[in-house]
């Protein structure tokens, strides 16, 4: 067993994981819904790419005393610790690019943040996953940006308050960062939402798409909730919950 990581560790490590969790999940819910092929094929194979990295998180988390049953699904909607953007299925195509797009990169750069020995070689192999996944979503998203800029805008103000809950509040440079104070990472939040900020105001800045309304001082530190990465309650829908859990399927397990 590794060495027991700082006090908070594992609940980020764990946002991160059920994020990528629900990733997968969203991502083969639309890989035979896409507008082409391409778009069915490229589902499929995040889908299987962000469940690789997932049980490799889980296997770390598994290793920090956390239940393997509990990792995999045995839990309460509310248990889960995804970003809330991806709570619920998306509606359509333009909502699907925009939230898994936005809510991807956040999880990546928090995940590229950790700076433990044991991550060593494992964020180097999930960047290598990361960086094809981005670039085929900020493809699909430049071309939305030209054909529906208002749409785009509209999906992402409705989704980035719940993102930034995900990376967290927006406070000085390194105060209050505990995980970088005892070294499990190295990047501060606020350099993790600066960076996050910088990419999608270059990647819409020759776009109709504005985002003016969006409030990227969210959330407040006295409403968030450290451990689920978010303000206020809520989580994955009941039909979610039951697909991930595996209730539906368990008659046909092969003892």
């Amino acid at each position: 067993m590794s060495d027991e990581w700082p006090g908070g560790a594992a609940d980020f490590v764990q946002a991160i994981a059920d994020t990528k969790l629900l990733l997968s999940h969203r991502y083969a819910q639309w890989m035979l819904a896409g507008p082409v092929l391409e778009d069915d094929i490229a589902g499929a194979s995040l889908a299987q790419d962000e469940m690789g990295h997932v049980r490799q998180l889980f296997r770390l988390l598994g290793e920090q005393g956390r239940d393997q049953d509990w990792l995999e699904g045995d839990r309460e909607p509310e248990e889960f610790t995804n970003a809330a953007s991806l709570d619920s299925p998306m509606a359509d195509w333009t909502e699907f690019v925009v939230r898994m797009n936005l809510t991807e990169r956040a999880a990546w750069y928090l995940l590229d943040a950790i700076d433990h020995d044991d991550f060593e070689g494992l964020v180097d192999r999930i960047g290598q996953d990361e960086y094809f996944h981005l670039d085929y979503l900020d493809a699909r998203l430049d071309t939305l940006a030209d054909e529906s800029a208002a749409a785009v805008a509209d999906h992402a103000a409705a989704a980035l308050p719940e993102v930034l809950a995900f990376l967290g509040p927006a406070t000085p440079e390194g105060a209050n960062d505990d995980l970088l104070d005892a070294g499990f990472t190295d990047v501060s939040i606020a350099g993790i939402r600066e960076a996050y900020r910088e990419h999608y105001e270059s990647q819409f800045a020759e776009s109709g798409v504005s985002l003016d309304a969006v409030d990227w001082t969210v959330p407040d530190p006295g409403n968030w909730d450290e451990t689920r990465r978010r303000v206020g309650g809520g989580g994955i829908d009941e039909q979610t919950n039951r697909q991930l859990s595996g209730i539906e399927s368990k008659e046909y397990v092969i003892q």
